[in-house]
């Protein structure tokens, strides 16, 4: 059995694991979420029609096959987000049989980390090049998350989930928000600083990229001062090896069945998690399609929702504390909800109430997400915390399309997006009902016989 940690180490150990939710949104929110796919698209534009590559809809040959300029971002983050999840539980597994995990964080972090600073080289028409980086750095994100997902096991006893989850989001959103600002006034004002807009957005991606591996260290030194911990017992005449790992995620996905509480929670969150992710993807086209934003109008909406989302994380940590995780989440939903009905009735070019609805999301989008892990958390079963986690992780990747589906086919046989994004309401209702159908109590005491030995 490995020593418990005391409680001076475990809430330096704690405070150190705020940091990787700081160092990784800056990637997400700089490079996945707002430059990525435009100048990636610009590098495929320039290779089909180098001579006019403006406007070009010439298809693009990737592997033989002829693909839209415009399309090929959409591709490559899909094919990422595809391919990662195919290995989320295998990686899981293999966490879990780690004796230190803050090792694998320290792997795929700098692994993702390095390709999202190696985006300075994209130039001319190395879209190829984009595509790889894009592969790897998001490779390395999702996997890190599982990892850091199950440390919140580590450095945090049960009751006090809620609040650090709350707490890591919360810095994940502020540190998301501060290097967003900046690389924004940096491509907004690219020759104040000598820089072609070009070069501009190149350091940009690059300065996500340094962020997200320099603010690493700090959690791998400080979760270095937990104990060792003890990997999965075996069963009778049984050693560890190299199949262990496939071994103990084969018995985790069969035992699913005596953890019923953590199917349903799975459930749950895998339809109304789809349907938080679409409105977010969603809101800048409906905002410039549907209602004529502009392209700087909706970088500050970003920026809005990037800054409340640090407080209403905060917030509904609090909540929780007082009126239970389970509660406070249906409550979140219930916002979603009346945000969809809000941004359906928002006039055309009324920006000052899109910012008040960019506000409210703020609020929601943190606390939703935050509570959510924390409530997985104390479902899962002691021991295969990573495995458990990379099921949540893998299970939300691979489902998180359904709602852009829905949304596309809806606005393509109305011909308009209003009735699109009320469609997305069936996503916060059916979740919001299985969720409220997880016995929690139930599910913690399931939680505590831990995991089987590994056949």
């Amino acid at each position: 059995m490995s020593r418990a940690p005391d409680a001076r180490t475990l809430r330096r150990a704690r405070r150190s694991w705020y940091v990787y939710d700081w160092a990784n949104s800056a990637y997400v929110t700089t490079t996945q979420t707002v430059l990525f796919a435009p100048y990636l698209t610009v590098l495929a534009r320039r290779a089909a029609c180098p001579e006019a590559p403006e406007g070009c809809t010439r298809p693009l040959s990737v592997l033989g096959l002829p693909v839209a300029p415009g399309s090929l971002a959409l591709y490559t983050i899909t094919l990422a987000t595809v391919l990662s999840a195919l290995l989320l539980p295998f990686v899981g597994a293999l966490a879990d049989r780690s004796r230190h995990r803050h090792r694998l964080l320290a792997a795929f972090a700098w692994t993702g980390a390095t390709a999202a600073t190696a985006m300075v080289a994209l130039g001319g028409d190395r879209w190829w090049l984009g595509v790889l980086l894009a592969l790897v750095a998001t490779t390395g994100l999702v996997w890190s998350a599982v990892v850091n997902d199950a440390l919140l096991c580590d450095v945090a006893p049960p009751d006090e989930r809620d609040t650090a989850s709350s707490r890591g989001w919360a810095a994940g959103y502020l540190g998301g928000f501060l290097l967003l600002a900046a690389n924004l006034a940096v491509v907004s004002s690219p020759g104040s600083l000598g820089l072609t807009d070009e070069w501009a957005v190149r350091l940009s991606l690059a300065s996500a990229g340094l962020w997200w591996g320099l603010f690493t260290v700090v959690p791998v030194l400080g979760l270095r001062r937990l104990p060792p911990r003890e990997p999965p017992a075996l069963a009778p005449g049984r050693r560890g090896s190299l199949t262990a790992p496939v071994r103990q995620l084969v018995q985790t996905l069969r035992g699913l069945r005596r953890h019923p509480q953590v199917l349903r929670f799975l459930l749950a969150y895998l339809v109304f998690n789809d349907g938080i992710q679409t409105v977010v993807a969603a809101a800048s086209i409906y905002g410039q399609e549907q209602l004529g934003f502009s392209s700087a109008q909706l970088l500050t909406t970003v920026l809005v929702v990037q800054a409340v989302a640090f407080a209403g994380a905060l917030a509904f940590g609090r909540a929780a504390g007082r009126f239970g995780a389970q509660r406070t989440v249906l409550a979140g939903l219930l916002l979603w909800i009346v945000v969809v009905l809000a941004a359906f009735a928002v006039p055309r070019g009324a920006f000052g109430t899109w910012l008040v609805l960019a506000v409210l999301i703020g609020l929601v989008l943190g606390g939703t997400q935050a509570l959510s892990r924390s409530l997985f958390s104390r479902l899962v079963p002691v021991g295969a915390e990573a495995e458990y986690f990379s099921l949540y992780q893998a299970g939300e990747r691979g489902t998180s399309w359904l709602g852009t589906l829905v949304f596309g086919l809806v606005a393509q046989l109305s011909g308009s997006y209003r009735p699109a994004l009320v469609a997305l309401l069936v996503f916060f209702v059916v979740g919001a009902v299985l969720l409220a159908r997880v016995d929690v109590e139930a599910g913690v005491r399931q939680a505590r016989a831990g995991a089987e030995p590994v056949l």
